[in-house]
């Protein structure tokens, strides 16, 4: 088994309901989640729009980081996420707002949480980049993670 540490975050609609609408479809596709941290709200990064909602959700799983990824992707797509991916001249990636953006954060053995696999292909990063760059990311993992020892 592994835990897999989810950051869910919307800027758009109703964000709170977007959380909420992401959870249940997270719980259909892994089980109930293991933990969560609190809800915050930030600025957008990297581009101008609303503040979104950020959360971390924490989900046990035998699926592989790749249909992990599947699944995440699959979610966005369900609640509306269109998206087609656009980068700048020098490779960087544009963002834009988004009902919901799931991305995981790490992936890790269920006997040793918080110490991630590492994955590094084109299309996954585990652990991602964001929770070294993203000021917010790393506390609401490690809060997370309290949360999943807590509960071993």
């Amino acid at each position: 088994m592994a835990l897999v540490y989810l950051l869910l975050g919307t800027n758009l609609g109703d964000r709170t309901a977007n959380l909420k609408t992401a959870r249940g479809l997270l719980e259909e596709a892994f089980g109930q989640r293991e933990a969560a941290s609190s809800t915050v709200e930030t600025k957008a990064c990297g581009f101008d729009g609303p503040d979104f909602l950020n959360r971390v959700e924490v989900y046990r799983t035998r699926k592989s980081p790749r249909t992990v990824l599947d699944l995440c992707k699959k979610i966005e797509k369900r609640m509306g996420r269109a998206e087609t991916p656009e980068f700048r001249a020098d490779g960087s990636r544009v963002y834009h707002s988004r009902i919901i953006d799931i991305d995981i954060l790490e992936y890790s053995l269920a006997a040793s949480p918080g110490a991630s696999v590492r994955i590094n292909t084109p299309s996954l990063t585990v652990p991602h980049p964001q929770v070294t760059s993203r000021p917010f990311v790393r506390p609401l993992l490690d809060e997370a993670l309290r949360q999943t020892i807590k509960t071993k």
